[in-house]
């Protein structure tokens, strides 16, 4: 019996290891579900299973599953910012790159080449055509696209906002102190407005005494005076094709019911608008008008901040403020070793928040007063992310604007 057997009887057959292949689909959509959005795409090059799985409506529900994914920031870039001498040219901008925070990675971006991004919300990123003024509402992920009626005729936008799930897009119109808002929600498919927005009761007196003494009466028009080097200088803020209606929105409640629009106004004050009462009020300088700086407003952790450049005593400072109380306090600060490399530089600053992080930009005509930083606020946290290297392999220009999503592959338009 023995001979029978030959020399196989005494020995086990190794069993192969488990792998993706071997998943009913079911578990094998679930796993792939929980990988990096950016993987999303490489995935589908895998194998015909994989593709068809990335393409299932099972998948997209069990990425709906994910409670929250890390952010990413899209970054757009002028081509006209590459020194004090050009800085007055407003050449059209361009989507130029993405900061996948979870791989912590630059990618290229995948934008339409025509429209120009103007607010994001959730996992949707808005587009405003400059010639028609045409809304177009897209999830960068998947490529799907809605476009929104037409707005009620109410002439340009002062600022445009996004916000909210079911998403809404708020239009900001007029000049100030006469202002008014249209507001579109993605539920309905409509728009309502527009309405007028009254100026809160606490902002008419002491703000508006601050206003005059600084500004006039006419309390957005322009100031000039002279600089440290006896340049003329306006307070009118110079904007990007991309900045033109920027704006944040920070949501302190559970819902959309406490949801404050902030925007620049063309002086460079902050304008708070209370979206559910429809009320605004401009809130005080954080520096005089005549100084020379830098601003801008964001929004991140339910909160919104303005973060201001400036220089005092050859050096230079970038600082974050909240309004609070009637007025502003500091929360977080640069180091000073990273901060000096902006004196004498005229860099801008570019913001965006998600969560409890926010994304600095700072742009330049000189290549060392150049970068990107991200802050926690809680923490007052700074760190320099990688550069950036454009398609000939060189340092990229400069961002001169910034918007934030969090990449879902589910999400509905």
């Amino acid at each position: 019996m023995a001979g029978r057997c030959g020399g196989g009887c005494g020995t086990k057959r190794k069993r192969a290891a488990a792998g993706l292949g071997d998943l009913h689909d079911d578990m094998l959509e679930r796993v792939l579900a929980r990988l990096p959005p950016a993987s999303y795409f490489r995935l589908r090059g895998v194998s015909r299973r994989w593709r068809a799985a990335a393409d299932s409506n099972t998948f997209r529900a069990a990425c709906a599953r994910v409670p929250a994914r890390d952010p990413w920031f899209l970054m757009l870039d002028d081509s006209g910012h590459r020194g004090p001498e050009e800085e007055n040219k407003q050449l059209p901008a361009r989507p130029a790159a993405v900061f996948d925070s979870a791989e912590r990675a630059w990618a290229r971006w995948r934008g339409a080449p025509g429209a120009v991004p103007v607010a994001a919300a959730g996992g949707f990123v808005l587009y405003r055509d400059a010639p028609t003024g045409e809304l177009t509402v897209v999830n960068p992920l998947t490529g799907a696209s809605r476009a929104l009626p037409p707005p009620p005729p109410s002439g340009a936008p002062q600022a445009v906002a996004m916000y909210g799930s079911p998403y809404r897009v708020v239009l900001i119109l007029g000049e100030l102190p006469d202002l008014s808002m249209a507001s579109y929600d993605s539920t309905k498919d409509a728009w309502e407005g527009p309405v007028a927005l009254t100026r809160k009761a606490e902002d008419d007196e002491a703000s508006s005494r601050e206003r005059g003494a600084e500004e006039g009466e006419g309390g957005d028009d322009t100031v000039y005076f002279l600089s440290k080097s006896g340049d003329v200088v306006a307070t009118t803020m110079q904007r990007s094709a991309s900045r033109e209606y920027s704006s944040v929105v920070a949501c302190r409640g559970s819902g959309d019911d406490d949801a404050v629009a902030y925007f620049l106004s063309r002086s460079g004050a902050v304008v708070a608008c209370d979206l559910a009462r429809r009320a605004f009020a401009e809130l005080p300088r954080i520096l005089p008008v005549y100084h020379e700086y830098s601003i801008d407003v964001v929004a991140c952790g339910g909160a919104a901040y303005a973060v201001v450049l400036s220089e005092l005593l050859d050096t230079a400072s970038l600082r974050v403020w909240e309004h609070a109380g009637g007025a502003w306090r500091q929360v977080a600060a640069m180091p000073p070793a990273m901060s000096h490399a902006f004196r004498g530089a005229r860099a801008d600053v570019n913001c965006v928040g998600h969560g409890d992080r926010l994304m600095v930009c700072v742009s330049s005509g000189d290549a060392a007063a150049r970068g990107c930083f991200l802050c926690d606020v809680r923490t007052n946290r700074w760190e320099e992310l990688p550069g950036r290297a454009d398609g000939d392999g060189e340092a990229a220009t400069g961002f001169v604007a910034a918007l934030s999503f969090e990449p879902r592959m589910e999400a509905a338009v």
